[in-house]
């Protein structure tokens, strides 16, 4: 089925939904949502693809801050290759306007904002299916993704429903202590002794 967006393109749905299945691989219990309205909120925007279209669960910035503005922090059970980002927004004025993405930064908060390794200007998805395409170079090796999602000047609130997330996952790697023994063999002087003593003894 296709369908359209205001990117001014036509989408097929196609396997998406097989694509992105990344949500399994998030640590969901350690996700962190900053400024969202309603505290755990920010989690539940990571869902099955088949789901992204229920608009009874979303995040929503927090008005009394004056910023319309949220960042997502995102751990993952193992590394990534990320290699696509698919957003459903708020209708109308709540839809942001630009989402920054970076790669391995724990813990973010709005005060360390530094350049991206990526960003990328939002359109508005009804459907969830404009895919936006991470540069693989860049995201071929994440354990953590932060995602800040800005609105446009003057908009009080942003709001969203659905991030989907496609790429490759690879168990983590536990540097634990290999404890070996060897067995050494005896000095050829040690053996000429063994052999004497036995000797002595048969006689």
């Amino acid at each position: 089925m296709a369908h359209h967006c205001n990117c001014g393109e036509e989408h097929e749905e196609g396997d998406l939904g097989i694509q992105y299945n990344l949500y399994e691989k998030i640590d969901i219990q350690n996700i962190e949502c900053l400024n969202e309205c309603e505290e755990g909120s920010g989690a539940t925007v990571f869902k099955p693809w088949e789901d992204r279209l229920d608009k009874s669960k979303y995040v929503e910035s927090d008005a009394d801050n004056e910023v319309n503005e949220l960042l997502f922090n995102i751990p993952f059970t193992g590394n990534i290759k990320l290699k696509g980002l698919i957003v459903i927004g708020g209708e109308d004025e709540l839809h942001p306007n630009k989402v920054s993405l970076y790669k391995n930064r724990p813990h973010m908060t709005f005060d360390n904002i530094v350049k991206p390794e990526q960003e990328f200007e939002l359109c508005v998805d009804n459907y969830g299916v404009h895919q936006y395409f991470p540069k693989v170079v860049k995201f071929s090796s994440v354990n953590h993704l932060s995602l800040h999602f800005t609105g446009r000047e003057g908009q009080e609130k942003i709001r969203i429903y659905y991030i989907g997330l496609k790429g490759e996952w690879t168990p983590a790697h536990n540097h634990g202590v290999t404890i070996c023994s060897y067995e050494l063999l005896p000095q050829k002087s040690e053996q000429l002794k063994d052999h004497r003593d036995v000797d002595r003894a048969i006689s």
